[in-house]
């Protein structure tokens, strides 16, 4: 049985997003030498790091993107995500090759935290761009088996709402053009923070 996520908790204090950062990094050092995620005691840390919430990590070297890997459903105590997808998205994204001791000095590493997704209703595509927020929003796009997400910083790249859902849906491995009545959108939001430059 899948646990059951607390009410939206408030915006983490800037020790702990500094204690989040201190472990993903940790967890990618500790990857590179023992080759598995950081081993934590969720009870080490405060409460907010302990409820069950949702993350996801990126990675960039040298300003380019080298790793993207999270959960878009919370299942397990914040610490214990960010450590596993931090080693994650360092070894394991299938877009790159596993992350190498000499990028090190010029990785800097970005986490995401979510809201629980909750449902959009829409009757058509139409429906679906007019509710969407710009800037805010991260969506979740599903149709059966295929499934995609786009955080809310995507829209930096991203800022029309057409381009950020056609995008999308190449994503969720659906076409551009595709639309039917069985797809699914779910809306959340992140709160966003990385290590300075």
């Amino acid at each position: 049985m899948v646990p059951t996520p607390s009410p939206e908790p408030n915006r983490l204090s800037e020790a702990e997003r500094q204690a989040l950062l201190g472990l993903a990094r940790s967890s990618i050092l500790h990857g590179l030498r023992e080759g598995r995620p950081l081993p934590v005691r969720v009870t080490d840390f405060p409460p907010a790091l302990q409820a069950l919430r949702a993350s996801f990590v990126t990675l960039h070297c040298s300003n380019e993107l080298r790793g993207c890997i999270g959960h878009l459903e919370a299942v397990q105590p914040l610490a214990t995500d960010v450590v596993e997808n931090a080693f994650s998205a360092a070894f394991r994204d299938p877009r790159f090759p596993p992350l190498g001791v000499a990028e090190l000095p010029s990785l800097r590493i970005r986490l995401s935290v979510l809201t629980t997704p909750t449902p959009l209703a829409f009757a058509s595509e139409q429906e679906l761009i007019a509710q969407l927020r710009p800037g805010h929003d991260g969506l979740i796009l599903e149709e059966g088996r295929k499934r995609g997400t786009f955080l809310p910083s995507v829209w930096e790249s991203l800022p029309q709402p057409r381009e950020f859902l056609r995008h999308l849906k190449l994503k969720a491995g659906l076409g551009a053009g595709y639309w039917s009545q069985q797809v699914k959108g779910y809306r959340y939001e992140a709160e966003s923070f990385g290590e300075s430059a």
